[in-house]
Formats: C-alpha cells, structure tokens, sequence
C-alpha cells in the first residue's frame, strides 16, 4: 500500500478537526460531493478547477491505460483535504504544489488528497495525479452505459453524467467547467480523437501522439477521448474549421449527412445566434461501440451514421448545454428540451411537419406509434424528474421542446427567437438552472402572465388540461 494510508498522521489531523487544536490544521476538508439532487456525490466542495492537464497512454489490447491528470484549481476556502472523482484505476502518487501529499481511496469513487500544507481560501493551487489501470465501463441508474467503453479497435469515453471519472480524476460535476489540454498515446496506426483543437500529432517509437486543447470551459461530462482506425476529414463551415473523425465501417452511410454540417452550422447560428466554440465537427463510431449519440464538446459522438435530426440535435447543443450548462442534473431539460425544439425548427424549415403539426401531434397522443410512449410524454414534469433513472426520459426531451412552444405561443416569433439568441448570450460559458430561465422569459416580456405555463407545463403533475 501507498504512504498515503498511514493512519497516523490522518489520524492527527482528524483529532485536530475535532478538537480545534492551536497550531495544527486550520482549514476543513472540502465535501466530497456538491448533493446535486439524483447524483449527490458527483462533484466535490471546496474548490474550482480552472484547467486539467491529462496525459493518456493506452494499449487497446490489454486495455491498459496509464495517466497523469495536472489539475489546476482555486481554494474557496482553507482546506485541509480535499476529494476528487475517480472510480477504479489504481494511483500511484499524488502531489499539491510540487510537494507529495497523501491520500485514501474511500467509497465508490472518492480520491481523497491530504496536503502538506493547509491550503488558503482564495489562493490557486495544482494537484498532480497519476494513475494506471483498465478503466470501467459505468451503468447508469438507466441503464445505459458510459464510462471507458472498449470498441472493435480501440474505445471511447463517455461521461454523461458521470463516466468522466473512469478515465481521469476530476471534479465531476457540471457546475464546475474548466479548460483543457489532453495528450494521448496510442499505437501507431490508430488516431485519438478529443475536444477542442488538435494542436500537433508525432509518431515516437511504434506510438502515434495527440495534443488536443480546448481553451473554453468544459463540463467533463462533455469532454470525450475515441480511440480507433478512424478517418479523418477536414473542411470549413464559413470560418469554423471542421473535423470528422469516422470508423471505416461507417465512411459511406454517414457521408452524406456529415457533408451538412456546414448547412446545419449556418441555420443554427441564424437562429441561437454566434457558436460559442472554436471548431464544429462529429465522431461516428461503429452501431454497437455505444448505445446513444452524446453531445461532446466540438465534436459530437454517434453510434452509426447519423440521421440529419440527430446531426441537428447534438449540434444544437452546443449552445444549449454545453455552453450553457446545467447547474444540477435536475436542469436536463434546458439541454435537451432546447435541443429536441431545435429538430422541431429545423423539420419546419426544411418542407416537414411545423412545429405547432407535432406540439398538435405529442398532445393528442398520434405522434409515437405506441400508447405507451404517447402516455410516457406526461409521466411527470420536465422540471421534475421522479430521480436519476429518469432525466433522459421523453417528458425531459418532448414535454421541454413543448414548454418552449407554450412560450413562442404566449410571446410571438419575434420575442421568442430573441429569448432564444439573448439565453444563449447572457449564459454563454456559464451554467444556468430552471429559475434563472424562467426569470430570464419574464424579463424578457413583462407583460405577459407566464404563470399558467410554468404551473401547468413545467412544475405540473400530469397531462395539463388544455394544449
């Protein structure tokens, strides 16, 4: 076993916690979780991360991975510990500002690092972690998995809403966005696709090197790394750089569609206003590498060739949701609502059904051919969901897009396309809740009763009573 578990000095420091004790321990151990409504211990209190560094080697064979994640962050107030996220993998050494700190593995997923010295509210600090291990695939309470998923010729790392810490230890929590740079190896032949930039690749000894940066703020449930025989295409959507990373097996079928973004990138800045990134693009991976698409950072994840509705919908949430960014898992809806709005839009002005047809369509119960999807729209409220197993579930998806119907309704085209546009502005990089959207329609049109909506829609039990 590693220093780090020698109970004496832990042992010390916690009598000295207790106690109050002169000359010892001043600060507090941050919290091991931010008690975010369904995921309580994702997260960690006591700082914020402004950066990560992570340095990746990976052996697809053995799915071996080795790490070190340089993390960059602020104490917000004197810590005598504090927690990172990292499910598995087994740490070999942890330092805090140059100097080797201890630390203890606890619960499921809780790193926990004791400094040499207190560390001062306000003041920055780096944490250096490394790591090795094969990185676990996640169940989510849905079902679904996320994690560090093995593919036919490599894998690919997904963290909605918690896989990130499979691969690298963080604060996994989307209230808490940082700027990246991610470097990894791979055996040569193979590329290693991520978020942001590709600034430089080399091949060094039989080992292909990616240097990937992203220099807005991520959430890391957003933040990808695919590994794979992918080929790469490069190209432009007016002065945005795009770049397409697909598995062979999939280059035909997904040409086509991917051949739009450009199309679809210039509908969504009309209407939602300036991307908010640097670079556009997609990662298509094999039907069976991962049961969903996932809105990753710059370059969302397919499983199989996209459908154009799919390529809108992840696109879109670039703006919604990974710019702007939940503050709690309780807020999907302002992900995914938005989003499944954004299909709606982009159907009506493309020659399919508008948007008032399939608001029409959901509420009179003929838009799913199956009852009981129909029934599901209504099984609670989007701003409400029952627990984890249920934030993805259609009333966040078809139910929101319908609230934003309730509200184009209520306000006009004109008003609502500037709600839209002025969200995405005023929370640009930042994270927002249900109330801040809320107050920010009311503002927005001050004399308009917005009360129904919210009560009956939003917040309200059930099918409401009128469409």
């Amino acid at each position: 076993m590693p220093r780090s578990v020698v109970l004496g000095p832990v042992g010390l420091v916690l009598v000295c916690l207790l106690a109050g004790c002169e000359g010892g321990v001043k600060g507090v151990a941050g919290a091991s979780g931010v008690r975010d409504p369904y995921f309580p211990k994702a997260g960690n209190g006591g700082y914020d991360v402004t950066h990560y560094g992570i340095t990746l080697d990976y052996e697809p064979k053995g799915r071996r991975l080795v790490g070190e994640a340089e993390i960059r962050a602020r104490a917000e107030k004197d810590l005598s510990a504090f927690n990172l996220d990292l499910k598995g993998m087994k740490v070999r050494s942890v330092a805090v500002d140059g100097k080797s700190a201890r630390f203890n593995r606890s619960g499921d997923h809780e790193l926990t690092v004791r400094p040499r010295e207190d560390l001062q509210g306000g003041d920055s600090f780096v944490a250096v972690v490394r790591y090795e291990g094969k990185p676990e695939v996640i169940t989510d309470p849905d079902g679904s998995e996320e994690g560090w998923l093995p593919t036919e010729d490599g894998a690919v790392g997904l963290g909605e809403p918690t896989g990130s810490m499979a691969w690298f230890p963080g604060n996994h929590h989307p209230s808490d966005k940082a700027s990246y740079d991610i470097v990894v190896k791979v055996p040569e032949g193979l590329e290693a696709v991520s978020v942001g930039e590709l600034r430089k690749k080399v091949v060094r000894g039989g080992r292909a090197v990616f240097e990937w940066r992203v220099a807005e703020p991520v959430a890391s449930y957003v933040v990808t790394v695919a590994v794979g025989e992918f080929e790469v295409r490069r190209s432009r959507a007016g002065r945005l750089p795009v770049y397409v990373a697909v598995d062979p097996v999939e280059a035909a079928d997904s040409a086509e569609v991917l051949g739009r973004i450009p199309e679809v990138m210039e509908w969504a800045e009309d209407l939602f206003g300036p991307y908010p990134f640097s670079s556009t693009g997609a990662i298509v991976e094999r039907e069976d590498d991962a049961g969903y698409a996932l809105e990753t950072q710059n370059r969302p994840v397919f499983p199989g060739a996209p459908g154009v509705d799919l390529l809108v919908h992840e696109l879109v949430h670039q703006w919604y949701g990974n710019s702007v960014t939940p503050k709690s898992w309780r807020d999907m809806w302002l992900n995914e609502g938005f989003a499944t709005y954004a299909e709606w839009l982009w159907d009506e002005d493309h020659g399919g059904d508008s948007v008032q047809d399939v608001f029409d369509a959901l509420y009179e119960g003929s838009y799913f051919e199956k009852k009981a999807e129909s029934e599901g729209v209504w099984a609670f409220p989007p701003a409400r969901p029952p627990g984890a197993a249920q934030i993805s579930d259609s009333p966040v998806y078809e139910r929101g897009a319908m609230v934003l119907h309730k509200v184009r309704q209520a306000v006009g085209d004109e008003v609502f396309f500037g709600i839209l546009r002025g969200w995405a502005a005023a929370r640009r990089h930042g994270n927002a809740d249900t109330g801040d959207f809320t107050a920010f329609v009311e503002k927005a049109a001050p004399d308009v009763d917005f009360s129904g909506i919210w009560d009956d829609w939003l917040y309200g039990e059930g099918k409401p009573a009128s469409p």
